[in-house]
């Protein structure tokens, strides 16, 4: 008999236990996922690695002329990047990112953590390893990553049209072969070549709505047959054929 009372208890207190994991697992994430999984709601005034995260992949569905600092901190301009996402993708545009928020990122990422649009073979064209440029392997492959991100949401913002890139990350060797700017923001896998349809001034243009520092094309020297986009931290825009 005491046995009997002693495992009815131990059923009903896993049963519980069992509610309550359940509860926590499907309050912050949407579902598990192969490239990186958010496992609480984000909202403003949170911070950890989690908002570092999302920041990278909001980063594209900004003001015009502005720049997401992905810092880890979960400010109002970070608010206002996922309520941009949100909107984007038809989802409630409350800058609150929960569930719904990451089953769409999930949705929208390779397991290799690249948007599903973009792959790092097109970032780059130099090399297999990332090497030999301004900046360690390992940051130019991020930096890269961080870049396909803002493609991804200008692509979207475009009528989901492919956009074509012609170059990426360049190594010094590289970039001196195609007569690069020695200082050029390809060498720090922040830049992108981008040709093809659609024209090269709707790409410039377009590419001020994404969080992209430098723009330059049609009018500007050597840049009539593409345009390209980087990530620097100020703001510099010269496409005057484009009327940029």
């Amino acid at each position: 008999m005491l046995r009997r009372t002693v495992r009815l208890i131990l059923t009903i207190v896993m049963i519980a236990a069992a509610g309550v994991v359940g509860t926590v697992a499907t309050a912050g994430t949407a579902q598990a996922d192969s490239c990186y999984t958010w496992n609480r709601t984000l909202k403003e005034g949170m911070s950890g690695s989690d908002v570092t995260q999302l920041q990278i992949r909001v980063a594209g569905h900004v003001t015009s002329g502005e720049i997401l600092a992905v810092d880890g901190n979960f400010g109002p301009r970070t608010k206002a990047a996922v309520a941009k996402f949100q909107s984007a993708y038809g989802l409630a545009s409350d800058g609150v990112a929960g569930p719904n928020t990451f089953s769409k990122i999930y949705s929208l990422q390779d397991a290799d953590c690249t948007p599903v649009h973009f792959t790092y073979g097109e970032l780059n064209k130099c090399n297999s390893t990332w090497g030999g440029g301004a900046v360690s392997a390992a940051t130019a492959k991020e930096n890269a990553k961080r870049t396909m991100w803002k493609l991804e949401a200008m692509r979207h913002a475009l009528g989901d049209v492919p956009i074509n890139i012609s170059s990426g990350f360049r190594s010094t060797s590289c970039n001196s072969a195609v007569g690069g700017a020695s200082n050029s923001q390809h060498l720090y896998g922040t830049a992108a070549d981008l040709v093809g349809s659609p024209s090269f001034c709707r790409l410039a243009q377009q590419a001020r709505t994404h969080g992209f520092g430098g723009i330059l094309g049609p009018g500007y020297p050597g840049h009539n047959d593409h345009t390209h986009v980087d990530g620097r931290s100020s703001r510099y825009w010269s496409a005057p054929s484009c009327g940029i």
